[in-house]
């Protein structure tokens, strides 16, 4: 049993758990909100957005944690105003410009990234390597999760207002529009976040499958931020140990059990399973057609009564 507690003996999987559950708790609370507003396909553009803002940071000011994250939130965010600027500038809907800037921004990232001075490893930030998580990168995610998460917590009824009526939110006072680009900037600083542990093409999988995932279970908004959570640092911590016991890849397997977590519930949810709606339709078909069998076995119409007494 020694190999089950080995990896919390090594500083190194001491560092990368605690990073986990941070990253992992945070982008599924939030996952709640790119389910709900529908942003999975601007969350996997900015994901991508975020290489040339690495690449362009390195290049100006060298490695370090902070040009990275510099670089990476001015990138995501260029990319987001981008898309909607050209949507209202011309006839292009907001999502074929958000798919040409991305695809620019990541082509370009990977260009620039080859005219670094430095050596730095694509597979790194393409994939993760929470196993190489320092503490100035602890103290990011830290100081990123300690942002957004009281923040969601405030503005939820707001958000959620907005999220489903925009219209009476706007007649409630409700600033729209700034809780839009506050959405975004959030979104960006989770992935920025997260680019250490699963990288810029695997991110997406942690931003939406935690709250996917509940979304299968509960109709419920609260059990939905909160369970999301969960299921991102659980889902992450786990996925780390088993891609040490197992020597595999810590973000593809992170992601993986994800992935394989949310077939479940699409399987064998009690609520919203296919299971479940196969068994509901065939009992129903069964009463139906008990239902018939039994009006079609009772008496006569009333109709044939006064033929015979004639």
């Amino acid at each position: 049993m020694n190999w089950l507690f080995e990896p919390f003996h090594h500083e190194f999987m001491q560092r990368a758990l605690l990073g986990c559950a941070l990253i992992g708790f945070t982008n599924g609370y939030l996952s709640a909100f790119i389910v709900l507003r529908r942003l999975a396909l601007m969350a996997d553009a900015l994901s991508h957005s975020l290489l040339p803002g690495l690449a362009v940071g390195i290049l100006l000011f060298g490695f370090s944690p902070v040009s990275i994250f510099v670089g990476g939130l001015v990138a995501a965010m260029l990319v987001a105003l981008g898309s909607e600027i050209i949507s209202r500038s011309s006839r292009i809907k907001e999502e074929t410009a958000l798919a040409v800037l991305y695809t620019l921004a990541f082509s370009a990232g990977i260009v620039l990234l080859s005219f670094a001075h430095v050596q730095v490893e694509l597979e790194h930030y393409l994939f993760g390597n929470i196993l190489g998580l320092s503490n100035s990168d602890l103290w990011i995610t830290y100081s990123i999760s300690l942002t957004i998460l009281p923040a969601l917590v405030a503005l939820q009824r707001p958000l959620l207002v907005m999220l489903f009526e925009p219209s009476v939110a706007r007649s409630q006072g409700v600033n729209v529009v700034a809780l839009n680009y506050l959405l975004v900037t959030f979104l960006v600083l989770a992935m920025i976040s997260s680019l250490q542990a699963v990288g810029v093409i695997l991110a997406l999988g942690l931003l939406v499958a935690p709250a996917a995932t509940i979304y299968l279970f509960s109709d419920s908004c609260p059990a939905l931020f909160w369970g999301g959570g969960i299921v991102g640092a659980t889902g992450s911590c786990a996925g780390l140990l088993i891609s040490y016991w197992l020597n595999i890849p810590a973000g593809a397997c992170i992601v993986l059990l994800l992935g394989l977590t949310f077939f479940a519930a699409y399987i064998c949810s009690p609520r919203y399973g296919v299971f479940r709606h196969l068994f509901m339709r065939r009992h129903l078909h069964e009463e139906s057609l008990l239902r018939w069998r039994g009006q079609a076995g009772q008496a006569p119409g009333p109709a044939a009564g006064p033929t015979e007494g004639k």
